[in-house]
């Protein structure tokens, strides 16, 4: 069949069937000459974020951008809280940096709360403190994500009530696909270094690259499963010492694996950000709440995301600790 009576084909069952099934819901995973392949772009929360375990925080930003300019990564997305700003810290002067290394910004609320422990309008309202510190500088891209992943969790009316508000002010929803809680990792080296453990740098640079490279197989896979194609991905970093030391060896080796690292303009012009999944829990990726939507089984979530799994194959392979199956 020709890629042209494919699209007609889908356009008459798309007026067929129900209103909430989407066209690129329809749409059979693309043959191999068709298909642009496995596509993912970079994005890193909590900027700017506070010290971690081996680099200093005012020299962390200048590591990082030389990490990603090694790494030949164009453009990667940094989510901003802005109340974190100190300006004798040059904070400011930090992000206008990522934007003149081709970077973009985009707002992640002005103190970092959950969702589900806030009224909506109260949450609103910090997104609006946010706005008023990024809207108009260089780089600004009309972004919100949610501190957490957090969308509300079971209150739906909440979660209803902030995507009424975000499109209300023009901004979209800056959904991830791929995580590998970084942030867990980073955690763990931090407590280490401050129990004064030996940490073993080649094992946790290894750990990281492959957690995340599994993540990203691993959503991959489901996404194909939830709307029969491979989206363009959107991995969720965070702006630690991790992603400093670590992320142009992350980079290489999805690209030894097949994927192509595309600037966080072209993910998020993929269709499937704007999906709005209706699911009875809101938090976490857009690859499980799609899987959930879809009714498929799990596991929707990957497994080291769970912190029982993740923290004792830290102490094996980093710190060298015996753990108890």
């Amino acid at each position: 069949m020709t890629v042209r009576a494919l699209l007609l084909l889908v356009a008459l069952v798309t007026m067929l069937l129900p209103r909430e099934l989407t066209v690129h819901q329809l749409l059979p995973l693309a043959n191999a000459e068709e298909s642009p392949g496995k596509r993912i772009a970079l994005s890193f929360d909590d900027v700017p974020r506070g010290p971690g375990a081996f680099v200093a925080p005012a020299e962390r930003p200048a590591m990082l951008i030389a990490s990603l300019r090694t790494a030949g990564v164009e453009q990667a997305a940094f989510f901003v809280n802005p109340a974190r700003i100190a300006p004798a810290d040059g904070d400011a002067r930090t992000i206008d940096a990522y934007v003149a290394a081709g970077h973009v910004i985009a707002n992640h609320t002005n103190g970092h709360p959950h969702l589900s422990a806030m009224s909506a309008a109260d949450y609103l309202a910090d997104i609006d403190r946010a706005e008023a510190w990024l809207r108009g500088r260089p780089g600004y891209r009309p972004w919100f994500r949610h501190p957490f992943l957090d969308e509300g969790g079971r209150d739906k009316a909440k979660r209803d009530a902030v995507r009424a508000g975000l499109a209300e002010r023009g901004l979209s929803n800056g959904y991830v696909t791929v995580d590998g809680s970084d942030w867990h990792m980073e955690q763990l080296a931090v407590d280490a270094r401050r129990a004064g453990k030996d940490i073993d740098l080649d094992a946790l640079r290894d750990l990281y690259v492959e957690t995340h490279l599994e993540s990203a197989e691993f959503a991959d896979r489901l996404a194909q499963r939830a709307i029969g194609r491979s989206p363009a991905h959107m991995l969720l970093l965070h702006e630690t010492d991790l992603a400093a030391l670590f992320v142009d060896d992350l980079v290489a080796a999805l690209r030894e694996a097949g994927w192509t690292i595309v600037t966080a303009d072209a993910a998020f012009a993929d269709p499937i950000y704007r999906a709005l999944p209706d699911v009875p829990f809101a938090n976490g990726t857009l690859t499980e709440m799609l899987a959930w939507e879809q009714d498929l089984p799990p596991p929707r979530w990957y497994e080291r995301n769970d912190t029982a799994i993740a923290a004792p194959l830290f102490a094996a392979r980093v710190l060298h600790e015996e753990t108890r199956p």
